[in-house]
């Protein structure tokens, strides 16, 4: 089986995402797709599943029964949707369903045979029961009848998780298939990964997982929008990039060098040529034009070498002055209930300037008690006190302080108080330039929508 692409060309408007992007995958394929927010990851991968169509180019697939299946970054749980309901559609069993029922009334038994082997070989004819087992294994203790948006954040991780594990495409895409899982989720991923018979294209910024699952790594250039593909890990990759880099700044180095040496000379020719007045200099300037002559083709001939481009790196400063004698937040045998779900009693103490990470397996209530943290959680006893000059933010998994169709600098100098010029002049220092903060917050990136959510907190000083 092989999907590829050649000579891809995808541009939203005025902005060029991808330019002649030739990729191609096949049975066993182990590949990473990496670079930076935004810079059409999530792109390619809808392009490789048919989701999207290119501009110009193309996209191949054989051979033509071969099942691609796109496993997006965000759960995109929909209203009164099942769990099972979302596991037959992340599957794809749900519209090879809907082929076998269209094709019952055509009487054309060719076309119900290849749909009802569609639907077979994705798994239809036993996924209830192998969704029961899966999710029992995975911990999550729900009906299959229950509404997804109903669920909770750990919940819908180990969902998301249960599709990918009941999934049985030929070739399967994964974006950021590691955002939100526990350890025990991420070992059940990776051995899944590595027994997986099909070829597998992954979106990850988690370099662990890379190195233990990829063979090959596809880079996206954000200032060329082309695809260069590296052999091996992450490791390999990161290795063997740096290495190139420092050879193409030592080549662009030397040619700047060269070209500043003859440009020297050649202006000291012409100096000289205008310097000159008696009649020796008169007689030696057909000789000084040839040598001027010299120097240019000299000019011309040094090749031109790219400078290779600066990664941008963020560089977020939150507030860090001490407050003496003041503690950031205190739980004191606090309880917390969210549903039949109840935490606590919890005794907790934040001081100024301690960094605390929460960890648990997935619906052990880390989300819970950041609620309880930030005071969205009513307490059903205990107590919560916050420092008199604390300032609280936060950054919730779903981002969706910027979701919907407001531009993103409306919403952003909406919660911040600032100005447009200085919410312009912020959110450069994160990466988002006029053709990010113009745009819908529901176009963006989920890491463009985290970049906005760092600003967000820096300018208010938390």
């Amino acid at each position: 089986m092989r999907v590829s692409l050649g000579g891809v060309v995808k541009a939203y408007g005025a902005n060029t995402v991808l330019d002649r992007v030739d990729l191609a995958l096949g049975a066993r394929t182990r590949l990473g797709l990496v670079g930076r927010n935004g810079v059409g990851k999530s792109t390619l991968l809808r392009l490789l599943a048919g989701v999207e169509l290119p501009d110009q180019g193309r996209v191949e697939r054989t051979p033509a029964t071969l099942t691609v299946g796109y496993l997006p970054q965000e759960h995109d749980r929909r209203p009164e949707e099942t769990l099972l309901g979302y596991l037959a559609r992340r599957t794809g069993v749900d519209d090879a369903q809907a082929a076998v029922e269209r094709h019952t009334t055509t009487w054309d038994a060719e076309a119900y045979g290849a749909a009802l082997e569609r639907f077979l070989a994705l798994g239809g004819g036993d996924l209830e029961h192998r969704a029961r087992t899966v999710c029992a294994e995975l911990g999550l203790d729900v009906s299959l009848e229950q509404e997804t948006a109903t669920l909770s954040g750990g919940e819908a991780a180990r969902a998301g998780l249960a599709a990918i594990l009941l999934s049985r495409f030929d070739l399967l895409l994964l974006d950021e298939p590691t955002n939100d899982l526990d350890f025990d989720g991420l070992e059940r991923l990776e051995r899944f990964v590595a027994g997986f018979d099909g070829g597998l294209a992954v979106v990850s910024h988690d370099r662990a997982f890379l190195d233990r699952t990829i063979e090959r790594i596809a880079e996206i250039d954000p200032w060329t929008h082309r695809v260069s593909e590296w052999a091996g890990t992450w490791s390999d990759y990161e290795a063997a990039r740096d290495l190139a880099r420092a050879r193409q700044y030592e080549a662009f180095a030397d040619t700047e060098e060269r070209r500043s040496e003859v440009e020297a000379l050649l202006a000291a020719r012409r100096n000289q040529a205008r310097a000159g007045g008696g009649m020796a200099e008169r007689r030696g300037t057909k000789a000084l034009a040839g040598k001027v002559r010299q120097a240019r083709r000299s000019l011309e001939r040094i090749e031109h070498v790219e400078k290779p481009y600066e990664p941008w790196q963020l560089r977020l400063s939150l507030n860090a002055r001490q407050r003496p004698g003041d503690r950031v937040a205190v739980l004191e045998a606090a309880v917390g209930v969210r549903g039949d779900f109840r935490l606590g009693p919890i005794d907790l103490e934040l001081a100024p300037g301690e960094r605390v990470a929460i960890t648990g397996r997935n619906g052990s209530g880390k989300s819970t008690l950041l609620a309880i943290l930030l005071g969205e959680l009513p307490l059903t006893a205990g107590r919560r006190v916050v420092g008199r000059s604390t300032v609280i933010g936060s950054l919730d998994q779903r981002r969706q302080a910027y979701d919907g169709s407001t531009r993103a600098l409306v919403r952003f100098v909406e919660r911040t108080g600032l100005t447009a010029l200085d919410a312009r002049t912020l959110l450069a220092k994160f990466n988002l330039g006029a053709d990010h903060v113009e745009r819908a917050c529901e176009t963006l990136s989920p890491g463009e929508r985290t970049r906005l959510h760092l600003a967000e907190l820096m300018a208010r000083g938390v």
